[in-house]
Formats: C-alpha cells, structure tokens, sequence
C-alpha cells in the first residue's frame, strides 16, 4: 500500500485538526469526491460515527469548488470521474498553494504506475478499492493530526 505522509511543517498550525480535540468548537470538514453516490454515502456513514462534518462533489470541478470556497480539513478523491477527474483536482491543487495545504487521501480502484505521480503531488495517502472503512477512518486520522510537539518554546 502507498503511503506518504504530509510535510506537517509547511501546514499552517490552524489548517490541521483532530476531530476530537475541535469537536467541541466545530468538527473537522471533510470533502468527500466520488462520481458514485453509494460510496460517499458509506464513508460519511462510517466517519460521521467519528464526529466529523462533510462536504460531497460528484467530480473534480466540484471538488476544487469546495476546496476553495470551504477550505476542508482534509479531501478524501477518487480519481476516475466525468468532468474533471481526480488526476486534474491532483494537477490543479499542486499549482495553487492555498489547495497544497489541504491533505488528500487517494481512495481508488486504479492501481496503475501513475500513483507514484500522485505520491509526488504530495498526497497523504493511498487506499485501493475495495477498501476496509476501519482503515478509511484511521488514515483519516493520522492525515489530520496534528505532529507532535517537539519541545515548548520559553
């Protein structure tokens, strides 16, 4: 399984939250992208149970929409939709500097050479289709945590 984690260090502090830890002042936004209807439902339904909020997109241009107008905690994107499919959302969120600081979670069947290229673009992770919800929600978490806290300042 890919998996890279994000460069927290070049995050900004108030963009990366745990959903516990905010739950009590807003639970963390998650943008849903998939052209299937049944898929997001199941993980809004699996990750609800964990307190998060949700925002869907039926396809990228959908997705980037959100992405710049709602500023999700945390994208989780299909790559194979009409319109403008999660390769372009991947292109266009490399170019933009605002959208790199949104973590992106692959969740696809394509399985191809190409995921090194979506690796490069600096994507949290990579869950193949068919997928266990149980890991969905644990990359999830660990995309969205904060890093730990190396010493405190004085």
């Amino acid at each position: 399984m890919f998996r890279k984690a994000l460069n927290l260090h070049d995050v900004p502090s108030q963009k990366v939250h745990s959903a516990v830890s905010e739950q009590a002042l807003a639970p963390t936004k998650v943008l849903i992208v998939d052209d299937d209807p049944s898929i997001r439902r199941m993980i809004m339904a699996a990750l609800r149970r964990e307190g998060y909020a949700f925002s869907e997109a039926a396809n990228g241009k959908e997705a980037l929409d959100v992405m710049r107008r709602e500023r999700p905690q945390i994208v989780v994107l299909d790559l194979m939709m009409p319109i403008v499919s999660g390769w372009d959302v991947l292109r266009e969120r490399a170019g933009d500097p605002e959208l790199q600081s949104i973590p992106v979670i692959i969740v696809s069947a394509n399985r191809g050479p190409e995921l090194a290229w979506a690796v490069d673009k600096g994507i949290c992770a990579f869950l193949p289709k068919p997928f266990d919800i149980n890991a969905l929600s644990s990359l999830v978490r660990s995309c969205i945590a904060p890093e730990p806290t190396q010493g405190l300042a004085r």
